[in-house]
């Protein structure tokens, strides 16, 4: 007889021996047990979780002989023809390699058609986010109007690549990754079962190389009973996975806790003489310190079965949270930048020694260097950046004039002002008016030309004469005669000559010459001097605003 593989032997046969997953099979035991059923069912999860498990089990239920139960026999001929895979009106496609609407209508053709010996007509869709645009037309023509024997469940990977209309149809089921100690659980169940010698510690290996799936979790469990000639051993696991032991990983980080560059580095040199994968090992690095920042704050979160719990829980206890949290981010971007560095080992050792070259500002101790060099923290670095930055400029701008208040009585009419003059006057009498929106637009675009008496003669930029129209000139007067408290006839000519400067001109010159004095105070300031040799730092361009004035 030939070899089953465990992931087939072991599979659920019904919702009892489902291993996890609690919230999607009481939803549907229920729905069982009420003959609440929906037409259209979706199964969403990573790969491994029992997407097509419960599936299977779900048609099961739909078509056992002894009725629709939330518990099938198992032993009538349609559960057995079920879990063998050939039964006539259970359709399985894979979406994958059918993805044109040709085959969608042609899998879609027979809907109609009554089941052939179960109760109902089972369309199990793997994959379904691999459709294309045309064949999810296709189906969705049928989720609209479904034939009452027809149900359909569909599993995907990828729920975000649904469209909204096939996922608005269906019954939506979202499965979890499963947790180091459930897979843990049930791997020991089978190895109890099929009387193996095994390691606690090489299941949890397993456990956690699998990531979350309990298929993945068998299949490597296949893989260990055949690499140990029937035997599931800590070293040989080791060995199978390629991981390095995670002794060795825990004393690189104890010598990273206490600051020792030259117990880091020869635990490296230790570790290089396996031979090991470098990114695998800053990998379990990363792992380990996540697993201490869970167990120093929430330490019933960090899983009971996880691989030296009590070591991890002693040294979460030894170590700042800070320090855990600045560890882990130098160690994520060093992963992702190891490939660039000259060799493995090098940049691997680099991402130790950034780990001991910075520490948190509040944390205040001194890194432990080796060969005489001097002692530096963040702290001091910092400190000394501050130092000799020499009297900082408190002003990023020169400060502006204080503004004009509005005279408490109306001014009288004023003398007449030559051509060519009289800016800053306009901007005067332009900060009295009672005007916004279009009305004030069009007089900070003008210029006094001239005030004889009554009579106000404006000059208007030519590239604004779009603002001036009969309203906005109305009103602007009515301004005008209310500031001056007199019949104000006001004269509005477009100007083209641009040996003038309008108040709006104005402002934006006086704001760019801000926005460059600001640049230029940062640029000059003693401590960003400081922080840019110290740390490399930089000025993002575009960040430098002025400073606000004061009301």
């Amino acid at each position: 007889m030939s070899y089953e593989v465990l992931a087939r032997k072991w599979r659920p046969g019904n919702f009892e021996e489902l291993v996890g997953q609690e919230h999607v099979q009481r939803a549907l035991v229920n729905g069982l047990e009420e003959d609440r059923l929906h037409h259209a069912y979706l199964f969403t999860g990573t790969r491994g979780v029992g997407k097509t498990t419960i599936a299977r089990i779900f048609s099961k239920s739909l078509n056992c002989e002894t009725g629709v139960t939330s518990k099938p026999c198992g032993k009538c001929s349609a559960c057995q023809e079920i879990a063998e895979g050939r039964f006539v009106d259970l359709i399985e496609v894979d979406a994958a390699s059918r993805t044109g609407v040709d085959d969608t209508r042609e899998l879609l053709e027979n809907v109609q058609y009554a089941p052939s010996r179960g109760r109902y007509k089972v369309y199990l869709i793997d994959e379904v986010h691999m459709f294309s645009k045309h064949s999810f037309n296709a189906l969705l023509k049928t989720l609209e109007e479904p034939p009452p024997h027809v149900k359909f469940l569909l599993a995907t990977t990828d729920p975000q690549k649904l469209p909204v209309t096939i996922l608005s149809r269906c019954l939506q089921f979202n499965l979890k990754r499963l947790p180091v100690s459930l897979i843990v659980a049930h791997l020991q169940h089978i190895l109890d079962a099929e009387k193996v010698e095994y390691d606690l510690i090489a299941l949890q290996l397993l456990a956690e190389g699998a990531d979350g799936s309990m298929r993945d979790g068998l299949s490597l469990l296949d893989q260990a009973l055949a690499f140990g000639a029937g035997a599931v051993r800590e070293q040989e696991v080791r060995d199978m996975l390629g991981t390095v032991s995670r002794d060795r990983v825990l004393k690189i980080l104890r010598a990273l806790m206490n600051r020792d560059a030259r117990a880091v580095l020869q635990e490296v040199a230790a570790l290089a003489e396996f031979t090991p994968d470098y990114e695998s090992v800053l990998a379990e690095l990363l792992s380990l310190l996540h697993h201490m920042m869970l167990a120093k704050t929430v330490p019933e979160a960090l899983d009971e079965y996880i691989s030296d719990r009590e070591a991890l829980l002693e040294l979460s206890n030894q170590i700042s949270g800070e320090d855990l949290q600045l560890f882990y981010q130098i160690g994520l971007i060093g992963r992702r930048d190891l490939p660039l560095a000259p060799s493995d080992r090098g940049g691997f050792e680099m991402v130790l020694l950034r780990m001991l070259a910075f520490r948190p500002a509040q944390a205040g101790a001194q890194v432990a260097t080796t060969g005489g060099a001097d002692k530096v923290s963040y702290q001091q670095a910092t400190t000394q950046a501050t130092t000799r930055a020499a009297a900082p400029k408190q002003a990023v701008r020169e400060p502006a004039p204080p503004p004009q208040q509005k005279p408490a009585e109306k001014a009288p009419a004023k003398s007449k002002i030559s051509s060519g003059v009289g800016t800053q006057d306009w901007r005067q009498i332009l900060e009295g008016l009672a005007v916004s929106g279009m009305v004030r637009q069009l007089a900070a675009n003008c210029l006094l030309l001239k005030q004889d008496g009554n009579t106000i003669r404006l000059g208007l930029d030519d590239g604004h004469k779009a603002l001036r129209t009969p309203k906005a000139e109305k009103r602007l007067q009515q301004a005008l005669g209310e500031y001056f408290d007199a019949n104000i006839h006001l004269e509005i000519d477009t100007c083209t000559d641009n040996n003038f400067e309008t108040p709006a001109q104005a402002e934006v010159r006086e704001k760019d010459q801000r926005q460059l004095q600001a640049e230029k105070s940062i640029e000059e300031d003693g401590f960003v001097q400081a922080m840019k040799e110290t740390f490399n730092a930089e000025v993002i361009p575009g960040s430098v605003r002025p400073a606000a004035e004061d009301n």
